[in-house]
C-alpha cells in the first residue's frame, strides 16, 4: 500500500502525464488482505487524480495465463512431480485472460480512461479450476490425483469484477466498464499500524478500503 502511494507522489510530482494502477478482480468487495490492499491503492489513484494535472486511473481484471504463480504453471509443475494437482474447492471459479489481452487493456485504459475511475474488462464467463485440473489430468502421462484442500481464509469461491455498489458503464468500449472510486486521503494511509497484532491490521486494512471509517490510530 504504501509502495503504491510513493509511487503515486514521484509519478505526481515528476508530472507524469498518464498513470495506470494494475489492480485486480480481489479489489471488488475485497475480504482478503490482497484485495484490501488492491482497493486501497485505487482509491489513493482516485485521490492523487484530484490533485494533479495528468491522468491517474486503475484498471482492474482476473488471473493472467503465464505469468508467475499462474494456475496453468503450478499445475503442470504438479504434475511432473507425479501429482496430486491441488484445487481448493470443487466448485471453485476464477477469471482468466492472456497476456496480450491484459497488456492491451493496460494500454487501452491509458488512451480511454479518466481521472480516477477502474477500467474493468468484461472477461466473458469464469472458468471452473476444476475442470481445466481434470482435463490436465487426462493429458497426463500416468495417472494423476485431484486432491481438494478447502478454500483458505480470506479466499473466494466465486470472484466478481464489479462490487455490489458499483454500476457497470461502458461509454466508451462495449467490453469495457467505468467504475468511478471513491477517493482516499494518503493521510488516512498513512495512520496504519503496521505494529499492531495482524489481526487489528487486517481490520486496519479492511476499514481503509471500505470507506466507511478510517483506520484507527494506534495508543
Amino acid at each position: 500500500m504504501w509502495g503504491s502511494l510513493a509511487v503515486l507522489e514521484a509519478a505526481a510530482a515528476s508530472g507524469v502525464s498518464r498513470f495506470v494502477n494494475v489492480s485486480t478482480d480481489k479489489a471488488a468487495d475485497p475480504c482478503s488482505v490482497l484485495g484490501y490492499s488492491k482497493r486501497i491503492a485505487e482509491r489513493l489513484t482516485a485521490h492523487v487524480a484530484t490533485v494533479t494535472e495528468g491522468v491517474f486511473l486503475s484498471v482492474r481484471f482476473g488471473n493472467v495465463l503465464g505469468s508467475r504463480g499462474s494456475m496453468l504453471g503450478t499445475f503442470h509443475a504438479q504434475i511432473e512431480g507425479g501429482g496430486p494437482i491441488t484445487v481448493t474447492h470443487p466448485e471453485v471459479t476464477r477469471y482468466f485472460m492472456t497476456v496480450e489481452e491484459a497488456v492491451q487493456l493496460v494500454i487501452q485504459a491509458g488512451a480511454i480512461g479518466r481521472d480516477g475511475e477502474a477500467l474493468v474488462l468484461d472477461m466473458g464467463q469464469p472458468v471452473a479450476i476444476a475442470d481445466v485440473a481434470r482435463r490436465l489430468a487426462d493429458l497426463a502421462e500416468s495417472p494423476v490425483e485431484i486432491v481438494y484442500t478447502g478454500l483458505r481464509p480470506g479466499e473466494k469461491l466465486h470472484e466478481v469484477l464489479l462490487g455490489c455498489d458499483e454500476i457497470d458503464l461502458r461509454p466508451v468500449h462495449p467490453l469495457v466498464s467505468h467504475v468511478p472510486v471513491p477517493s482516499l486521503s494518503p493521510d488516512d494511509a498513512r495512520r496504519l499500524e503496521p505494529s499492531e497484532p495482524a489481526p487489528a491490521v487486517t481490520e486496519q486494512l479492511r476499514a481503509l478500503a471500505s470507506g466507511v471509517v478510517s483506520a484507527p490510530r494506534s495508543h
